[in-house]
C-alpha cells in the first residue's frame, strides 16, 4: 500500500532524511519513533505530498507522488501534531467540507457516529475557535476518518487528548487497520506504540536504525536479557546505540546519574 524507495530530503544544506526505503501493507500499523529531529514528521509530510522529495520515490496504492499526486492524496489522510482548522467553521461544517472535498456521498450517519465516538456531539455547532486543544485534535481525527483513507498518517496523535480520548483513539486505530488501512504513527510514547503497532521503524538523524516487527526489535536488541523481559524502551535506546540510557532504564536512574 505504501512503498518508499531511496527517499531523501534536504533543506538547503541540512539532510533531514537519508535514503529511507520501507513499505507498509494493508492492515499493518507502523510506529515511527526516534529523537526530536530524526526525520519523522518530514517523512509523513512527504508521503502525503505536502513537501517535495529531494530524491527517491513514494507510492500509495500504486500511485506516485510525482506523476499522480491527486490520486495519491485522495487515498491518504494526514493528521499533523498541531491541526490547522478553519477558525470560523463549526465542527459540523468541517466534516461537511471534508465530505465535499473527497466527494463522500451521504456522510450524515458517519459524521454522527464519529462525533459520538470522540465526544464532540455537544460541540457540533461550535466554531473551531472555541475548542480546546484536545477537541481540535479529535476534530482533525474525525475529518481524517470520514474519508476512510487507504493510508492513515498520524503525527503525535495523542497530543492534548484526555484519558478517555486516548483510549478511544487507540481502539479506533486498530479498527482502521482491521478494515484494511495502512497506518503510520509518529510518537514519542513508546507504551502506546507497543500497544497498537504491529511494526516499528527507529529513525536517527534521518537514517533507519531498525525496521521490522516489534518482537524482532526486542529480540535483536535484547542484550543480556531474554526478549520477553526486554522493554520496548530499552530496545529503543539500544537500537540508537545509547548505552547510557539503557543502563539508566535498567537501574531506574536518570541519564545524568547513569554510570
Amino acid at each position: 500500500m505504501i512503498n518508499v524507495v531511496g527517499f531523501s530530503k534536504c533543506y538547503e544544506q541540512f539532510l533531514a532524511v537519508d535514503n529511507l526505503s520501507f513499505s507498509v501493507q494493508p492492515g499493518q500499523v507502523l510506529g515511527l519513533v526516534g529523537r526530536n529531529g530524526a526525520g519523522k514528521t518530514t517523512t509523513l509530510r512527504s508521503i502525503n505530498g505536502i513537501i517535495p522529495l529531494s530524491q527517491g520515490t513514494i507510492e500509495v496504492d500504486g500511485f506516485s507522488i510525482d506523476s499522480n499526486p491527486i490520486e495519491l492524496k485522495q487515498r491518504t489522510a494526514y493528521v499533523p501534531d498541531d491541526p490547522q482548522l478553519f477558525e470560523d467553521l463549526t465542527v459540523e461544517q468541517h466534516l461537511q467540507f471534508q465530505a465535499s472535498v473527497y466527494q463522500i456521498s451521504d456522510p450524515a450517519d458517519e459524521m454522527t457516529r464519529l462525533l459520538q465516538m470522540f465526544e464532540l456531539s455537544p460541540k457540533r455547532h461550535n466554531a473551531a475557535s472555541s475548542l480546546s486543544r484536545g477537541m481540535r485534535q479529535k476534530l482533525a481525527i474525525c475529518c481524517a476518518y470520514l474519508q476512510q483513507p487507504k493510508v492513515l498518517l498520524l503525527d503525535e496523535p495523542m497530543t492534548g487528548l484526555d484519558p478517555q480520548g486516548i483510549r478511544v483513539l487507540k481502539q479506533s486505530i486498530k479498527e482502521q487497520a482491521k478494515r484494511g488501512a495502512a497506518v503510520i504513527i509518529s510518537s514519542h510514547l513508546l507504551a502506546m506504540v507497543e500497544d497498537i503497532c504491529s511494526h516499528v521503524m527507529v529513525l536517527d538523524c534521518g537514517k533507519t536504525k531498525f525496521l521490522g516487527e516489534l518482537a524482532e526489535l526486542q529480540e535483536q536488541f535484547a542484550g543480556d536479557q531474554t526478549p520477553d523481559n526486554q522493554s520496548l524502551e530499552q530496545a529503543f535506546f539500544s537500537a540508537l546505540g545509547d548505552a547510557q540510557h539503557v543502563v539508566g532504564a535498567e537501574l531506574g536512574l536518570s541519564n545524568a546519574n547513569a554510570e
